[in-house]
């Protein structure tokens, strides 16, 4: 049985195997601190019953008035435990904190624009794109800056689902708001 628990500094010598994957971001050790002393209610990972770190879900929360959310910086499950509705359980875990904890409005998280499957995935948990971020993720060697979707999913405080409506234009990283 999988459970899930706040993510603890030694977990950060445990979770290689999950981010040596190539669909997933990996950050510097100081930006899982950072999270970690910031916001440690929203770092959960996902352990199996032998002790294994299966995946884990990064966010945070952020924002003024209505532009007040719960952003998810990282979610991800190690291959060997993927298409078992892991990521599913993560994001849901991370929803119910936006919703109960934060009282949010909404819940965004930024996705590659050429990550076909995790969009599709994203859309089954009832994500929509807001909008397109140009040049939001650098490239890679010779590879060009590759474009994001902002994904936006409206919580029951935004009654009229006025966050998720998407915009007519693409924008900058300079112009996001957070």
């Amino acid at each position: 049985m999988t459970s899930l628990r706040q993510f603890c500094l030694d977990d950060l010598l445990r979770f290689n195997a999950i981010n040596l994957d190539v669909l997933t971001e990996t950050y510097n050790g100081s930006f899982y601190m950072s999270y970690l002393s910031k916001w440690p209610e929203s770092f959960v990972v996902a352990e199996a019953p032998q002790g294994q770190l299966m995946g884990y879900v990064l966010g945070k929360a952020e924002g003024e008035d209505q532009l007040w959310h719960g952003h998810v910086s990282a979610v991800t499950v190690s291959p060997q435990y993927r298409r078992l509705g892991l990521a599913k359980t993560l994001m849901d875990s991370f929803e119910n904190l936006s919703i109960y904890t934060y009282n949010a409005y909404f819940v965004d998280l930024f996705v590659r624009a050429s990550n076909h499957l995790a969009i599709q995935m994203y859309q089954n948990f009832g994500y929509s794109t807001y909008r397109r971020v140009l040049g939001y993720y650098s490239g890679y060697g010779e590879e060009p800056a590759e474009d994001a979707l902002d994904m936006r999913k409206a919580l029951p405080r935004d009654v009229e689902k006025a966050s998720i409506v998407p915009l007519d234009r693409p924008v900058r990283p300079e112009e996001l708001e957070w």
